[in-house]
């Protein structure tokens, strides 16, 4: 929690009239009973009305203290709130893959969410009560022993039972509250779930599966909710019957030292009255004390993702000053999954350049979609070096080196927004001409001259209002619309059919001719082409060559020829 105050930072001028405000605030809740015991204890009409006029100046200066202070002290927890999100938004943007990997979607959805409220929540609970309850504990002790030493053993006992209650509430509410954020973690990963999944739900009927999946989950947050709720309503009712009997005590054995002649009534009550606010000043602290757990518990979740380095960074002198265009070169690279048995690939070396289709096919799960994520250097190799117009993509700065491509991801993903939106996604300033240009290369422009509002279209969150073929020929277009030096298709093409497909790559040709062209495929027929096809299989390159010179020599690239084309159009081709 406290690391996280450092973002209080652009509120100092704020935190220091809060300060200033909470100071008044418990001044005048001191001074009342001081005036109030000179009133009491006087017969002068004159000075009563005198005393009470100046009475109910302090207590209306009080207040108003207290309405600006709580403005102020919500201005600030909800601008540090602000803050930490945009912090947690911004260190989760230089994440790489295997960060992603590590912490899950929903739990840095319920960090960014919820356990920033419960940072927010207590914060203003701390500027409120931080100032003002210390004050008026001490103070109002000293306060009260001046008006009569001989009551104070009263506060010298229930002091300590209320202490000890607090502790031993603590002692058990914070394991609860640390088990609670967790069970939110898994409650959010349960809906996140089944809302991207809600198709293959219902399209297997496990509809009532998941239906108790999330009531298991949503019990799990409850019983653990209602038990911290137990623990804090034991709290309140205790502490209030301790608070009580205090008030009797004070009043009863008060009682008996007023007949005595020994105490003044005005001082009894002034002493009442400063018992109070010590008891219920210590309440305060008692109720921050259980509320700052819970928050704790969020500020190291919070503090989880902060503090997390990205894998991949740029190293403090960058090499952004390639003389190349569009060159990739793999030297024997080998890259594992982090805990993985054997390396996803293992040895890869080849070269692309710029005017020139390089391929890659092989099975699933062969490495293929790996092999390409490491050039935008989603990931960072375990070995062997991966070189960009001839520079080590290690060397140069991230954005350097993204800027350079044009990737398009095996599964496409649109933003909410209209089309023209998402295809200006890689380049804000594209012209209307350059847009149009870039559907239409992607045979993307019919449908979308089909729509009623054409290019002004709106596109749904995750592009759920357009065919899986139509948001992989508007990913495709985006990546035009860029015009990058080095274009990767990651089997984009599986969802076109085989007339839009060769349509599609007979265009990008011309478009494509001076950048070069990395494709991702399951079909034989997308590759064929290619001026260079690489085969993997198990993370290796068993083969790299012509169409013509793979069926000759690479048994692995035979054998997925056969599997898709008939003898009769194997030897067409190979013709």
């Amino acid at each position: 929690m406290i690391k996280l105050l450092r973002y209080l930072k652009p509120y100092r001028l704020l935190l220091v009239a809060i300060f200033i405000l909470a100071v008044g605030q418990s001044t005048s809740n001191l001074y009342l009973p001081n005036l109030m015991a000179k009133g009491i204890s006087t017969f002068d009409t004159n000075f009563i009305w005198k005393t009470g006029v100046v009475m109910l100046v302090v207590a209306v200066g009080g207040v108003l203290c207290s309405i600006v202070g709580i403005y102020f002290s919500s201005q600030v927890a909800t601008g540090m709130s602000k803050i930490i999100r945009a912090e947690i938004f911004k260190k989760v943007q230089h994440f790489s893959l295997h960060e992603f990997d590590t912490m899950s979607t929903a739990s840095l959805i319920t960090r960014t969410t919820n356990d920033t409220a419960q940072i927010q929540q207590v914060l203003v609970m701390i500027l409120n009560m931080m100032i003002t309850a210390p004050i008026t504990l001490v103070v109002g002790i000293i306060m009260a022993l001046n008006q009569d030493v001989g009551l104070s053993w009263i506060l010298i006992v229930i002091m300590p039972i209320l202490i000890i209650i607090i502790v031993l509430l603590l002692i058990k509410a914070v394991p609860l509250f640390t088990a609670m954020q967790v069970k939110l973690d898994k409650l959010n990963l349960i809906l996140d779930e089944n809302l991207i999944g809600v198709r293959v739900v219902r399209a297997f009927n496990r509809i009532k599966h998941e239906e108790q999946r999330f009531d298991d989950a949503n019990l799990d947050v409850t019983g653990v909710a209602i038990k911290v709720n137990q623990l804090i309503a034991i709290m309140m009712p205790v502490m209030m019957l301790m608070i009580n009997l205090s008030s009797v005590a004070i009043i009863w054995f008060g009682s008996i030292r007023v007949g005595a002649g020994t105490l003044q009534i005005g001082a009894m009550f002034a002493f009442l009255q400063y018992a109070m606010q010590i008891l219920f000043s210590l309440l305060l602290v008692a109720m921050m004390f259980i509320m700052i757990p819970r928050a704790e518990a969020s500020a190291t979740r919070v503090n989880e993702v902060l503090d997390m380095e990205p894998e991949i960074s740029d190293l403090d002198e960058v090499n952004d000053t390639a003389k190349q265009r569009g060159y990739v070169e793999f030297q024997d690279v080998t890259f594992s999954y982090t805990g993985a048995e054997k390396p996803a690939l293992s040895n890869i070396s080849f070269k692309a350049s710029p005017g020139k289709v390089t391929a890659i096919i092989g099975g699933t799960g062969a490495g293929k979609s790996t092999l390409v994520n490491l050039i935008p250097r989603f990931y960072d190799v375990a070995s062997g070096h991966i070189l960009v117009d001839g520079v080590e993509t290690r060397e140069m700065s991230q954005k350097y080196l993204r800027a350079k491509i044009g990737f398009v991801p095996q599964k496409a993903i649109l933003f909410a927004g209209t089309i023209s939106e998402n295809l200006r996604y890689g380049k804000e300033n594209a012209s209307d001409v350059e847009i149009e240009h870039a559907a239409e290369v992607a045979q993307a422009s019919e449908f979308i001259s089909k729509m009623p509002d054409g290019f002004n279209s709106p596109i749904s969150q995750g592009g759920t209002n357009v065919s899986g073929g139509q948001m992989q020929r508007l990913s495709i277009a985006r990546a035009l619309v860029r015009k990058p030096e080095i274009f990767i298709f990651d089997d984009t093409f599986s969802a076109l059919d085989f007339k839009t497909d060769a349509k599609l790559r007979a265009a990008l040709k011309g478009e494509t001719k001076e950048s070069t062209v990395i494709i991702v495929a399951q079909r034989v027929s997308t590759v064929i082409d290619a001026d260079q096809i690489i085969v993997i299989e198990d993370g290796r390159a068993v083969g790299i060559g012509t169409h013509k010179d793979l069926m000759k020599s690479c048994s692995v690239y035979e054998g997925i020829v056969s599997s898709q084309l008939s003898a009769t159009e194997i030897a067409d081709e190979t013709i």
